[in-house]
């Protein structure tokens, strides 16, 4: 079987196990290639629909480009688009110039969510993260627990062995699914030009530089890049030696800040 239709099959398995195991599942759509590769999957796997909610977790302080992006495919794909913001922490000022990037994105991301799986009441959440992206999200599973406060304990996870994924959440928890978490970020490029996948213009170089990995406008710093192609962004990708995480601002703030984050419920 060819690489990228076995990284596809895996993960359309992944989206129908969850798919038929939870009634109220939601999907992370955070605009960025991955998120909307596992959106691409979703629609491939329920033959050109998304069958639950759409949620993207609003800061404020996104890219104009992502904010475009998202209405112009949430219209076209006919998507049900839940836009989640911390309205308590917006009016507080919360921002990287007032707090940390870490306590930023807690408040910003982490609690958004937490709230709009309340509100929702969705017992489980598709999310686009794949192994290779940190050394922390490489512990994960394919069916991650979180409990009541959406909190990770990643000493305690279930194994998951032969295709048997856990299917319980802690009491009163979730459970975050990641059906991309096998491929790599070359992978993902690939795919996206087999596809013929969109994606966020920012990715693409322009006078001599690109993002490599998207998000808030305020922490995320591009690279220097000639590759304005996808087929020019896979070469550079397969020869790059440099995280592609590398450009984030919470990444760099300690060694243990993204363990931390995702413990207390960062995707």
């Amino acid at each position: 079987m060819d690489p990228l239709d076995r990284l596809e099959s895996a993960s359309v398995y992944v989206i129908r196990e969850a798919y038929h195991r939870f009634e109220r599942m939601a999907l992370l759509w955070s605009m960025g290639k991955d998120s909307t590769t596992l959106l691409w999957l979703c629609r491939k796997a329920f033959l050109g629909r998304v069958p639950f909610p759409v949620v993207h977790l609003d800061t404020g302080r996104k890219f104009p480009e992502m904010y475009a992006f998202r209405d112009r495919y949430a219209r076209e794909w006919g998507l049900d688009l839940i836009v989640a913001r911390n309205e308590a922490a917006l009016a507080e000022g919360v921002s990287p110039d007032t707090v940390p990037a870490s306590q930023c994105c807690h408040r910003l991301k982490t609690e958004a969510l937490t709230q709009a799986i309340q509100q929702h009441g969705f017992q489980a959440v598709l999310l686009g993260i794949r192994r290779d992206e940190h050394g922390v999200r490489a512990k994960e599973r394919y069916f991650s627990p979180r409990d009541a406060r959406s909190q990770w304990h990643y000493r305690h996870q279930p194994a998951e062995l032969w295709g048997h994924y856990a299917s319980a959440d802690a009491e009163g928890g979730h459970l975050r699914i990641h059906p991309l978490l096998h491929a790599r970020e070359v992978d993902v490029w690939r795919y996206v030009r087999r596809e013929g996948i969109p994606a966020v213009g920012l990715y693409f170089a322009r006078d001599g530089a690109r993002y490599r990995s998207i998000g808030c406008r305020t922490c995320c710093l591009p690279v220097a890049s000639e590759a304005r192609t996808v087929d020019a962004v896979i070469d550079e990708v397969a020869a790059s030696t440099v995280a592609e995480r590398h450009g984030r601002v919470q990444d760099k703030e300690h060694a243990y800040t993204m363990q931390k984050l995702r413990a207390l419920g960062y995707m």
